[in-house]
């Protein structure tokens, strides 16, 4: 089942398309296309996209951006 199939009704026909790699291409569902679905919050939205690319871009680099998103969460939510 592709994203499209599975969020009927909305369709990104800009995620056909990556600029500079492919590190998002072969997911389920693409992290803009979940962060749009779920509006989520700029820093929310980027620890899950750090997250879920970590193992085919970043590396350790892409974990460390996203506990930086997170520590912004925890410091303008929560202190």
């Amino acid at each position: 089942m592709s994203s499209k199939e599975m969020f009927k009704g909305v369709a990104y026909d800009s995620l056909d398309k990556q600029i500079d790699g492919d590190h998002y291409k072969g997911m389920k569902i693409q992290p803009a296309q979940f962060i749009n679905e779920n509006q989520l919050l700029f820093a929310e939205g980027n620890a899950i996209k750090y997250i879920c690319r970590h193992s085919k871009k970043g590396k350790q680099k892409d974990i460390e951006k996203a506990i930086h998103y997170l520590e912004m969460i925890l410091e303008r939510d929560y202190d």
